[in-house]
């Protein structure tokens, strides 16, 4: 299994997260690095927050992005323009790329959703020429996301089933300060360094923080798109009176803080 991601919608998606991976690709491509003439994998595309960023970049040779998701690809695809990056549908555990093809594969905000992540990582490293860069970021959903962390705390606050789904989101893989850089050095990578990357998710009201969720998007749409039409009515009350807070509703501000993880291959 490639992805355990619900994606029902790329417009949804890109409601929920696209807007704000497009804010954090530029960070981690500089966390990354990058030089001309190079050849870059893009591991997880979805709808092309890092591929398009990548794109952006001069001198780039060849620019290569897979995604586990029929539908993340087809919406990748309808956006590009560039005839350098070419865009498939493929597995992360199982890359369909010979050894040593690229001198850079990123991953961004995509291993805590592969149950074999660490397989993930190692076919990161095959396709990585010697000398060559591996990166991956994850949200840190635990410590990380108080917006997302409002929504999940009251959600768990008034159910069994909540609570059940707060602890699975919080501990997914590769989400705990040093745990990527493990799986990192367990792969045979070298010179591994992990570092906190930081943006802000800014709402222009209730409904556009919840909209997507409430339509079934990620791992908390799944929750709620399971719930029948009176327990999503109470969910949707509680998460609007945590989001509110007291104020009328309105623009909202949240930080946001990914785990980025880079190594050599050896």
């Amino acid at each position: 299994m490639g992805s355990t991601f619900t994606i029902r919608d790329a417009s949804d998606y890109e409601q929920l997260m696209g807007r704000w991976s497009q804010r954090l690709a530029p960070l981690f491509i500089d966390f990354v690095g990058h030089a001309a003439g190079e050849a870059v994998l893009d591991v997880g595309c979805g709808t092309g927050s890092l591929t398009f960023e990548l794109a952006e970049l001069p001198g780039l040779r060849q620019k290569n992005a897979i995604d586990f998701s029929p539908t993340f690809v087809a919406a990748a695809r309808a956006r590009n323009t560039d005839s350098r990056v070419t865009i498939d549908q493929a597995d992360a555990t199982s890359l369909p790329f010979s050894d040593d093809t690229f001198d850079r594969a990123m991953a961004l905000l995509v291993l805590h959703f592969v149950p074999e992540a660490a397989r993930a990582i190692s076919e990161m490293r095959r396709v990585v020429r010697s000398g060559g860069v591996v990166a991956a970021a994850v949200w840190d959903h635990l410590g990380g996301m108080p917006g997302m962390r409002m929504a999940i705390d009251t959600i768990a606050a008034v159910s069994e089933d909540g609570r059940q789904l707060r602890n699975r989101y919080m501990f997914q893989p590769m989400m705990q300060p040093g745990e990527m850089k493990q799986a990192f050095e367990d792969a045979g990578l070298r010179e591994v360094e992990e570092r906190e990357l930081m943006i802000r998710m800014e709402y222009a009201n209730f409904d556009d923080f919840w909209a997507p969720i409430a339509a079934g998007e990620g791992p908390i749409g799944k929750f709620a798109g399971a719930l029948a039409s009176k327990r999503l009515n109470d969910v949707t009350a509680a998460v609007r009176d945590a989001y509110e807070a007291g104020r009328p509703d309105g623009p909202r501000s949240f930080v946001s803080v990914a785990w980025a993880c880079r190594g050599v291959v050896g």
